[in-house]
């Protein structure tokens, strides 16, 4: 084989290397605190239905927290080793996460936080809904249903886990809208965790009847799942459902049926919009400004939301309280 040949057969090699370098999928590790409950169920399928994911642009490897803030930062450091391109983080607690931004920075490894946040601004971006305004909502739906600027009233607050930023912004919410009622109109009759968990949140309700029998008014559930398990619980003691003042966050599928029955109030966060919103942040990131958003989400909240070329460090996907009216709709969307 003669030099020119050589030369030829070389940079058609190289040419070849740096087309399938370009074509090369980008590795993006997301990281659930855990996947028990329907909303992370729903983030994980709408990930999967991202455009960029579908068209084999970027590849998801999803990690289950197992609702252990050490086992998400176990994961974040098997993703770092394992040179993932991007990191999108749903973390379990607002302060023992940190650590995840702070290693993948150290391995120039970009990280979007979603859905929960960190006690940091480290990170490249955060993808999140306002939990404070979320909070206040879902307790001011309880109070105004209960009109306790006229009445004195009794409710109880079924926490998320203890530590996360979920728990901390939403009960801020809760003390806002309880505080408007005026001093002395709320009495906040017990306020405990049951980890966003339904299976929890129903036998403390239990007891709470029992201690407190026909004094509870209203329950602020600060996510549906333990809404829902109040719910069981009143049902299960022979109590009117209608007689109690019920809300939660989240919007999910049970959660928008017991909408529609009159039994309680959900303020939906959207779960695709937290995360297909990170995954087009985490892939400018990884790409650079020629990126633009394949989600349609960006033209969904066009009013509220703005790309901003992808680089700004809070994006905040808006509530949406579901209604006897917007129900079915959000239902469909599902399907």
């Amino acid at each position: 084989m003669n030099k020119t040949k050589i030369a030829l057969f070389a940079s058609a090699l190289m040419l070849g290397s740096l087309s399938a370098a370009q074509a090369a999928p980008v590795k993006i590790a997301v990281l659930m605190y855990g996947n028990k409950a329907e909303f992370v169920q729903l983030m994980e399928r709408f990930g999967k239905e991202h455009p960029a994911v579908k068209s084999g642009e970027a590849v998801l490897t999803f990690y289950d927290g197992r609702y252990d803030a050490s086992v998400q930062n176990d994961q974040a450091a098997t993703a770092i080793q394992t040179r993932a391109d991007a990191i999108i983080v749903n973390p379990m607690d607002f302060e023992a996460n940190i650590d995840i931004v702070t290693n993948a920075n150290e391995a120039k490894i970009p990280v979007v936080v979603t859905n929960a946040r960190l006690n940091t601004d480290a990170m490249t971006s955060e993808v999140v809904s306002n939990d404070e305004l979320g909070g206040y909502l879902e307790a001011k739906a309880v109070l105004d249903k209960l009109d306790c600027k006229n009445h004195k009233v009794n409710v109880v607050i079924i926490e998320g886990p203890k530590g996360g930023s979920g728990e901390i912004q939403r009960g801020k919410g809760n003390d806002k809208a309880i505080a408007e009622c005026g001093a002395g109109q709320v009495t906040v009759l017990e306020r405990k965790t049951a980890n966003w968990s339904r299976a929890e949140a129903q036998p403390l309700m239990e007891n709470w009847l029992q201690k407190h029998r026909g004094k509870i008014n209203g329950v602020i559930g600060q996510n549906d799942e333990m809404a829902l398990g109040a719910i069981e619980a009143i049902k299960g003691a022979g109590l009117n459902v209608k007689d109690f003042a019920i809300a939660g966050v989240d919007g999910v599928s049970d959660a928008i049926h017991a909408v529609q029955a009159g039994e309680m109030v959900s303020i939906l966060q959207d779960a695709k919009g937290q995360m297909q919103g990170s995954i087009d942040v985490a892939l400018r990131a990884v790409k650079g400004e020629s990126y633009q958003p394949h989600s349609d989400i960006w033209k969904q909240y066009a009013k509220d939301l703005k790309w901003e070329g992808g680089t700004q460090k809070h994006y905040y996907i808006p509530w949406t309280v579901v209604t006897a009216e917007n129900a079915q709709s959000l239902l469909d969307a599902r399907k």
